[in-house]
């Protein structure tokens, strides 16, 4: 095998050194188990004994065939790998088209064999459903006088018009695929070009061939990246902008040449990302800003490519802050920032539900997602991330592209321990954009095994095991891990067009049953509470309590925040309610010993029946039926409105988790009835 160069020193990096300790600890030890912020990983156990017995076979593997490697030639080539990745190398633009291509199919395969090609997450559902708004050449999409039946959680509603919290950036490129029919093509394609561009950046950057192609194949094929690349979700998208802007500056920066085009690029790529995922984009663009920056002030023939970049960045937040004067009325104020309310942004201040989000609680949200970093990245059977961590430390120096990625990294992990949520799916999804940084020093261990104590039993021993793991991973433990996504969220995989055809439904309205909580949850916020005061109070006052409040408040015209003050006294119990008993929403809040009226127990009743979620049916409807929530004897108002359709209720057949929801057709009779009984 090739060795980095010679040339470079035998001494330790003490930054390299530093970060390789921050990432053990928070890698390695469940701190957040010793904190005492909110936070805990009570799965870290049973892990952690995953960890160390696929470790001991992984390395037994490794240790046995390198032992054996020297008495059998067969299994040993010196500088096989090297020649394998020079012949690769040859043709970098045919590797890189190829490998990118490879990539797309993969990852289109996965979406569908694992997701369906549908979106199963609320946030893929409201970026498809903007993308739809797109589509039809519009911003936002009317809203009728009753919104409470067809709101959601990430449903900006204001000025009777909605449209989705996120910044427009992913639901603009999902529009092309809804122009065409296909709108699930977008994201695999997106990692494709994310394999592309990060190739282009280790040419650049990375002079040891074997380590160059290694890293660009372990990103490509990372189940992380493979499994998020194949849903509709906007980190794969952001983080393709990300790899062209970083495969911009390499080249920028790369010698003493004037490069205004590169510049240009690296900052229109890094206002794309802004107009996507901003925290991402700013983790990336200020190490990048200040590099640029240095570097004009020490010649001033580079304040053309700054100044390039400056534009380039500018360029997409403007049409950021023209969306955001269109939607929210504030070129500034983000849809998310709108309906959660500043307050909840960034920083140690007060959740959403009304939690105080301190350092210690960032601290333990981090350790949790470099715990989950060891499984998701790579699946392997050892910690993914050990091979990175003893690269760090065996690193002899960090050159400028170390540093502008490290630092970037370091950033990006700085600015989420400031946020309060914990980004869970299929993995820490926030740490995403950390997988190429994680694939270049993993593929770098060998190299540096290699340069450190040359070619002998440590080296072949290391080798053996990394194959070992990939190929555990590869037979066991990734189809194991699709085989447990494809079997997940089966509500969100229910074609309701389909089923509707089947029932005889066309053009009808239907009730969606959702749970009495979800209903709750509705009607706070047609009532004019922002979505934190509605969390708050649903998290902590009795449902049957809730539902009394929530009726006065509807029949007395109370909204906003005196809706939100009048329920100040129902909060003293707050420490007393607990999770629900009665009901199979768990969400649900019951204060023991409250006595329950006969419309809460009919309402429990009805959970027992069975419900579904209307969010998934945002994207349902394609012939023009109109799907609602039901809110019993509210439903009145939207038969007015539409006296000539159908009348169909939608809900499962019990309360059993994954049961198929079913149409039942209604006599509008009963539904009048029923509501002037008061059910």
């Amino acid at each position: 095998m090739q060795g980095p160069p010679r040339t470079h020193p035998r001494s330790f990096d003490p930054l390299a050194l530093a970060i390789a300790v921050a990432v053990a600890v928070l890698g390695f030890l469940p701190v957040a188990n010793w904190l005492t912020g909110g936070h805990h990983a009570p799965w870290y156990a049973p892990v952690a004994t995953t960890w160390i017995t696929g470790s001991v076979l992984a390395i037994g593997i490794g240790l046995v065939l390198a032992i054996a490697s020297r008495r059998i030639p067969a299994l040993w080539h010196d500088g096989l790998g090297a020649r394998f990745a020079v012949a690769l190398d040859r043709s970098p633009a045919l590797m890189l088209v190829g490998l990118a291509l490879l990539s797309a199919v993969v990852y289109a395969v996965i979406a569908h064999l694992v997701f369906d090609a549908r979106p199963l997450l609320v946030d893929e559902i409201f970026q498809v459903w903007q993308a739809r708004i797109f589509a039809e050449g519009r911003l936002t999409t009317p809203v009728g006088p009753h919104p409470e039946f067809f709101s959601g959680m990430h449903r900006v509603e204001a000025d009777g018009r909605a449209f989705a919290h996120f910044p427009p950036g992913h639901s603009a490129m999902l529009v092309l695929g809804e122009l065409i029919g296909v709108p699930w093509i977008i994201v695999p394609i997106a990692g494709g070009v994310a394999v592309a561009a990060f190739g282009i950046y280790l040419r650049i950057a990375e002079s040891h061939i074997t380590v160059r192609v290694g890293a660009l194949v372990l990103f490509a094929l990372a189940p992380l990246v493979a499994f998020m690349s194949a849903t509709y979700m906007n980190h794969a998208t952001a983080l393709m902008w990300l790899m062209v802007a970083i495969a911009a500056l390499a080249r920028t920066v790369k010698d003493d040449e004037r490069h205004p085009l590169p510049a240009l690029v690296c900052g229109l790529a890094l206002g794309l990302t802004a107009t996507i995922r901003p925290i991402d984009a700013v983790a990336f663009a200020l190490p990048a800003g200040a590099w640029m920056l240095a570097r004009a002030i020490r010649n001033p023939r580079r304040w053309l490519e700054a100044g390039l970049a400056g534009v380039g960045v500018a360029l997409p937040l403007i049409g950021l802050a023209w969306f955001n004067a269109r939607t929210t009325g504030d070129p500034l104020l983000l849809g998310y920032e709108m309906l959660w309310g500043k307050e909840h942004g960034l920083g140690f201040r007060s959740t959403p539900w009304g939690a105080a989000h301190s350092p210690a609680r960032g601290i333990e949200l981090i350790n949790l997602y470099f715990l989950r970093l060891q499984t998701y990245l790579f699946e392997w059977p050892i910690p993914s991330l050990l091979p990175a961590v003893g690269a760090l430390a065996l690193a002899p120096r960090l050159d400028r592209f170390d540093r502008y990625l490290l630092g970037s990294g370091a950033l990006l992990v700085t600015i989420y321990f400031a946020f309060w949520h914990d980004g869970f799916y299929l993995g820490p999804r926030y740490m995403y954009p950390l997988a190429p940084l994680l694939s270049l020093w993993t593929a770098r261990f060998p190299a540096f095994v290699h340069e450190r104590l040359g070619d002998g039993l440590p080296l072949r021993t290391t080798v053996y095991s990394l194959a070992a793991a990939a190929t555990i991973a590869t037979i066991s433990l990734v189809p194991q891990r699709a085989r447990q996504y494809a079997a997940g969220l089966t509500t969100m995989r229910w074609d309701a067009d389909a089923a509707a055809r089947d029932a005889g439904v066309r053009q009808g309205l239907v009730f969606v049953r959702e749970s009495w909580g979800s209903q709750l949850v509705a009607r706070l916020w047609a009532l004019g509470l922002t979505r934190a005061q509605t969390e708050r109070i649903y998290a902590r006052v009795d449902a049957c309590l809730l539902e009394q409040g929530v009726g006065r408040l509807e029949q007395q015209g109370v909204r906003g925040q005196a809706a939100a003050d009048a329920f100040a006294p129902l909060l003293r119990d707050s420490l007393r309610v607990m999770p629900s008993t009665l009901s199979p929403d768990a969400s649900e809040r019951m204060l023991p010993g409250a006595r329950y009226t006969p419309r809460c127990l009919e309402r429990i009743a009805d959970d027992r029946r069975g419900f579904t979620l209307l969010t998934p049916l945002f994207l349902a409807g394609s012939d023009g039926t109109l799907y609602a929530r039901d809110l019993h004897e509210r439903d009145t108002l939207l038969l007015a409105a539409h006296p000539a359709r159908e009348v169909w209720l939608l809900r499962p057949a019990d309360s059993s988790s994954g049961a198929v929801p079913r149409f039942e057709k209604i006599d509008r009779d009963s539904v009048i009835g029923a509501a002037r009984a008061g059910r």
